[in-house]
């Protein structure tokens, strides 16, 4: 790729120029990262040491977590570094790479979001069949499946922007590399590689949206059947907190790519993927722990014995 363009490292703007906002926008973007990163990895350790949530449901939760800290490492850390550094230049190469792994990292997130929905609707349409249908080898290649779509679209994403020649402006106008600000900056025909950016992100979307809008049309028919306000306050108890970070997730998301031309710039871009990158990340293992009984209990226990722990010792 490096051989297709005469730019060798890139610029990027930032989300402002404003000296003043620099110290404070970096003490926020540290705060947020340290709790994504706390949140993110504290619910996979609380799933590999509880043995009563080794379940498809947490374990799907666990890789879900791993995504949500992964893209966010992706970005955050460049952004808290701009903030303190004058020099926001990025090389050509971690811009390829940062880039890749930011699509890598959220279309796996998209499947893993698809697949908790089938595992919902399994849980609460065919309870007593569960253990049958979402067993540990089905969970297993259902999360192969989704790093390997994750690993395939990001591959093409990357080779079909960077394989363009970039002899224009090397400053990307946003704080990270994005498709659009990327592609927008080649001085080579970018239909085709924005056609096939189209494709691509339209099989992602209506495949996972699809499977999740099946899985609950299902689960609410079911819950409508359950007559018991006990049946429908543990069915809705089991999906809520999905359904919480989907909304989130996909509602970022339809606001970030779906705005009509006239009312879309790049300051709304930014804006807009300061939430979608940054702080999505740090809710999901809030709404998770805030809303399920088995993970506050699992934090619980493993609060406790590690104060327990604490004492021994000293």
């Amino acid at each position: 790729m490096g051989n297709s363009t005469e730019v060798t490292e890139f610029i990027l703007a930032g989300i402002t120029d404003d000296p003043q906002l620099q110290i404070p926008l970096f003490l926020v973007f540290t705060l947020i990262y340290l709790l994504t990163l706390v949140g993110n990895l504290g619910v996979v350790t609380l799933i590999l040491l509880d043995s009563r949530l080794h379940t498809p449901m947490y374990l799907l939760l666990s890789h879900l977590s791993l995504m949500d800290f992964g893209y966010s490492t992706a970005v955050t850390p460049k952004v808290m570094a701009g903030f303190l550094m004058e020099d926001k230049v990025i090389s050509y190469n971690a811009c390829a790479a940062q880039f890749f792994f930011f699509v890598d990292f959220l279309v796996v997130e998209t499947f893993l979001l698809s697949s908790m929905a089938y595992d919902r609707h399994a849980a609460v349409c065919k309870p007593l069949h569960y253990t049958t249908i979402m067993t540990p080898r089905v969970c297993a290649w259902m999360v192969v499946g989704c790093y390997v779509f994750g690993f395939l679209e990001a591959s093409m994403h990357t080779w079909n922007a960077f394989s363009l020649s970039f002899c224009r402006s090397n400053v990307i106008d946003h704080f990270f590399c994005d498709v659009t600000p990327v592609l927008a900056l080649s001085c080579s025909d970018s239909n085709r590689s924005e056609m096939v950016f189209f494709i691509l992100a339209g099989f992602n979307i209506i495949c996972t949206v699809l499977v999740i809008l099946v899985s609950y049309l299902f689960i609410f028919v079911t819950i409508l059947r359950v007559r018991s306000s006990e049946g429908h306050q543990k069915a809705f108890s089991t999906c809520g907190s999905h359904l919480t970070a989907i909304s989130i997730f996909y509602g970022a998301g339809a606001f970030m790519y779906l705005q009509p031309g006239s009312r879309h710039s790049m300051d709304t871009d930014k804006m807009a993927s300061v939430f979608y990158a940054v702080v999505i990340p740090m809710l999901n293992p809030l709404i998770y722990s805030l809303r399920n009984r088995e993970v506050k209990s699992a934090f619980k226990i493993a609060v406790g014995k590690a104060k327990s722990s604490i004492r021994h010792i000293f």
